[in-house]
């Protein structure tokens, strides 16, 4: 069955992944218009993906010709396609920020279960091949992981200014996916966190430095289960491209009961256990954009409902909020 789909917003994301998947799934979707707050943005995808360019989300949500919404950027308009969908019994595949603020994040679930759609957040790391190989290993090779570090080191743009304009949505959202990526690896929520900061002067609303610690355990005892150290430095000028790109450190390393292992997104894993060094070989995998939209697919044509994300991306953003609190108030927080 080819779903008929229109797609709202092309962030950055367009031409690396969304596009070339969409090509590749030409026997599965069928894009009907596009959606772009950037006008000529709209005409020149919907020339490329020979549909139309459509003026509104309203509009586009309204129409009986689709059957899904691809929500793929944040826009000016927030997550308000989202509500539009479920007004209409459209399908959603969501590729942007869910709201910040607590409240408005319980409504958009809410919203999203009463209306029955079918509802896919985009979850980038989770489906990497690298991320689905090192699951495997840890069911059959690795056991049980015992510690996760998980470093994102972004270089600072030369244009960017001082830190305060910053992107704070995007960096929110980045730092959603990695909790949601430890938790996903770990396979159990976290039940406590706690959190440090660092400004580049004292005072300072941004930061050049957040690293959180989740603790894992059963029992809400420390050390009686897995932990993850999360860490985000925003303290390298792009300028200084040497050192940008010396020595990164792996996106992930996870300790498991007979081995470790060290992930770079996409498709680089490298594991060792008794036997020495394993390096696994995962180009041929599909790409990262096209499983995903494949999934999607999947669920908006069964004919059980299901959503995948929703639940786990609001977790993440209360996990996220949870380290503020930490942060602010010098204490580790109970999760739950």
């Amino acid at each position: 069955m080819k779903l008929r789909v229109g797609i709202v917003g092309l962030g950055d994301q367009w031409e690396g992944r969304h596009l070339p998947a969409l090509r590749m799934l030409a026997d599965r979707f069928e894009v009907r218009g596009v959606c772009e707050q950037v006008s000529h943005r709209a005409e020149r995808a919907a020339k490329e993906l020979a549909s139309a360019a459509v003026d509104g989300f309203r509009a586009l949500a309204a129409r009986d010709d689709i059957d899904a919404i691809l929500f793929l950027a944040d826009q000016w308009f927030g997550a308000t396609p989202i509500l539009a969908a479920c007004d209409h019994g459209k399908a959603v595949y969501s590729a942007i920020s869910f709201p910040l603020d607590p409240a408005e994040a319980e409504v958009l679930g809410r919203r999203v279960e009463e209306s029955g759609i079918a509802f896919m957040a985009e979850l980038p790391r989770r489906h990497a091949a690298a991320t689905v190989r090192l699951k495997e290993l840890i069911a059959t090779r690795l056991g049980s992981p015992r510690m996760l570090f998980c470093h994102r080191r972004v270089p600072l743009s030369a244009a960017s200014g001082p830190a305060p304009a910053r992107d704070r949505a995007s960096e929110a959202r980045h730092l959603m996916e990695l909790v949601d990526w430890c938790n996903y690896v770990a396979g159990v929520a976290p039940t406590s966190v706690v959190a440090v900061r660092h400004a580049e002067t004292v005072g300072a609303e941004a930061d050049d430095y957040r690293m959180m610690s989740l603790d894992f355990s059963a029992t809400g005892r420390t050390g009686d289960g897995p932990l993850a150290q999360i860490s985000c430095g925003y303290y390298m000028p792009r300028a200084w491209e040497e050192a940008v790109g010396f020595r990164p450190p792996p996106g992930l390393q996870v300790v498991c009961e007979r081995g470790i292992a060290f992930v770079d997104l996409p498709q680089t894993l490298v594991w060792f256990d008794d036997a020495g060094r394993h390096q696994e070989s995962l180009e041929s995998e599909r790409p990262v954009g096209e499983r995903m939209l494949g999934q999607f697919h999947r669920m908006v044509t069964s004919l059980v409902r299901q959503t995948s994300g929703l639940d786990d991306t609001l977790l993440a953003m209360r996990i996220v909020e949870a380290a503020d609190k930490s942060v602010a108030d010098g204490i580790r927080v109970r999760l739950g």
